[in-house]
């Protein structure tokens, strides 16, 4: 059910980008400059370098943060906007407790597969930064979803926000968890010391306030022993993007303008892979664009791991994965959420030259598929289904890098007009490095979306896009 539109669009999807964006240039006259991040070496298994949890737990603090998190949105929306939905009465509170009122809703997209995620993500942190361990959160965060819409919205509860925030809030809370964490140095002092606390707390506001409740907000002391000592890279694209539909040509009438991307890389695949997010990939991107600012939050973190093989020049990890994706641009648009099982491979040919493989296949828990026909006045289907992927990179000299992945699902329509779906996503990717850390990208593929339809006709969509860019590449 709809948190309020305004809200989500001005107040939480924008600044969630930039405080991503933002991370990527914290510290930046302090980073060290290096080279294109390398595959990890091939026997270099560690031990987690961030435990699961480290601090005490405080019960009745998380409960309290929970409480603050279900109440702010709501007194905004009814006594500020005024929102419909918030008008909640006893008779709207007794219907939503039966469990036969659920029932799919018809909000829009970014409603439902952005700013549901991001609330589940605070309520996840509620209890994730007050000592729980990821697993332990994950209930908090389904609880605060079921309160929500039981008890904030006079429209019935409905499974894809309760599905939504619950998945989606424990992969961006757990991101944004370490995150934020791992911006605080304890030792540091002044003007630095006060803007990484604010940075920090943008990124998870309430990680934030557990550390001013503790009296830890820029208190100077030691480092914890268990500090986490995950690395951080980062890739800053700055360029040119066109986008078409139904076109193989992406020049011919496209959609074009700027655009800025942003992936961070955290931790190293094969450390502590044991542990929940111990390596995570999040993708940010904004740019001109006729739709939305917000135009692709994807986040990959792993669950758990089994190192199948490692010698000195192969090396193979079987990686179980939760991953999300929000894409919403002026050619397509998709929201998913999903489950995988991915083979990682690593093989040395010499000193400057190098392949990386992956291929996954899973479950997609639940997506949001563009339906050209509409449905109840909503223009996307839910769907479930299959998950698979595949692709690989070479390097040569670590100065030239060239990559291509397929990414594909086959989905049915489990609220909607009656159909399947088959989605196709291929890229290309070229880049040379023309001084240290600074390289030139070329990115070409697109998008193939084919539907078919109990009662309408089939459709076959294609949306081929170019991208370039210079690129910048960090360390933190």
């Amino acid at each position: 059910m709809p948190l309020n539109r305004t809200y989500l669009k001005k107040k939480i999807s924008i600044p969630f980008f930039f405080t991503i964006i933002s991370l990527c240039f914290a510290n930046f006259a302090q980073a060290q400059l290096v080279s294109f991040p390398e595959p990890p070496s091939i026997n270099t298994f560690k031990k987690d370098p961030f435990p699961d949890t480290i601090r005490k737990k405080h019960f009745g603090r998380a409960a309290l943060f929970l409480g603050i998190a279900e109440l702010t949105p709501f007194i905004y929306d009814r006594y500020i906007v005024q929102a419909d939905f918030a008008m909640i009465s006893w008779r709207s509170t007794w219907h939503n407790l039966k469990p036969s009122s659920w029932e799919f809703d018809d909000d829009e997209f970014t409603t439902n597969q952005f700013g549901h995620p991001y609330h589940g993500s605070l309520f996840y942190s509620a209890f994730r930064a007050n000592g729980y361990s990821f697993w332990q959160s994950v209930p908090a965060t389904a609880t605060g979803s079921y309160l929500w819409e039981t008890f904030a919205e006079k429209q019935p509860p409905s499974p894809n926000d309760f599905i939504n925030t619950t998945f989606g809030g424990a992969v961006i809370g757990e991101m944004t968890y370490r995150l934020s964490n791992k911006i605080i140095d304890n030792t540091a002092t002044g003007f630095k010391r006060q803007a990484d606390e604010v940075l920090a707390f943008l990124i998870n506001p309430m990680n934030g306030l557990t550390r001013i409740t503790d009296g830890r907000w820029g208190k100077v002391n030691t480092n914890p022993a268990l500090r986490d000592s995950s690395k951080i890279s980062a890739q800053l694209d700055f360029g040119f993007r066109e986008y078409n539909v139904g076109n193989n040509n992406p020049f011919q009438n496209g959609s074009k303008g700027w655009y800025a991307h942003a992936k961070l890389i955290y931790g190293d695949p094969d450390e502590g892979y044991e542990k929940p997010f111990s390596n995570f990939v999040v993708n940010a991107e904004i740019g001109k664009d006729d739709s939305t600012a917000l135009n692709m939050v994807s986040i990959y973190g792993s669950l758990t791991g089994w190192e199948l093989k490692s010698t000195d020049v192969v090396q193979h990890l079987l990686i179980l994965s939760a991953n999300y994706d929000y894409i919403h641009n002026s050619a397509f648009f998709y929201g998913g959420q999903s489950v995988k099982f991915n083979l990682f491979s690593k093989f040395k040919i010499d000193n400057g030259m190098f392949i990386n493989t992956a291929f996954g296949a899973g479950g997609i828990l639940l997506a949001g598929v563009p339906d050209p026909y509409t449905y109840k006045g909503r223009n996307y289907d839910y769907e479930s289904g299959l998950a698979f992927n595949a692709g690989g990179t070479i390097a040569v000299d670590h100065k030239l890098y060239y990559s291509i992945n397929y990414r594909g699902g086959w989905m049915w329509t489990i609220n909607g007009n009656k159909s399947s779906y088959l989605l196709h996503n291929i890229t290309n990717e070229l880049s040379y490095f023309i001084i240290k850390d600074i390289a030139l990208v070329a990115e070409a593929g697109y998008i193939r979306l084919n539907g078919n339809y109990s009662n309408f006709a089939d459709i076959d969509r294609k949306y081929p896009y170019f991208k370039a860019a210079v690129r910048y590449n960090v360390d933190f």
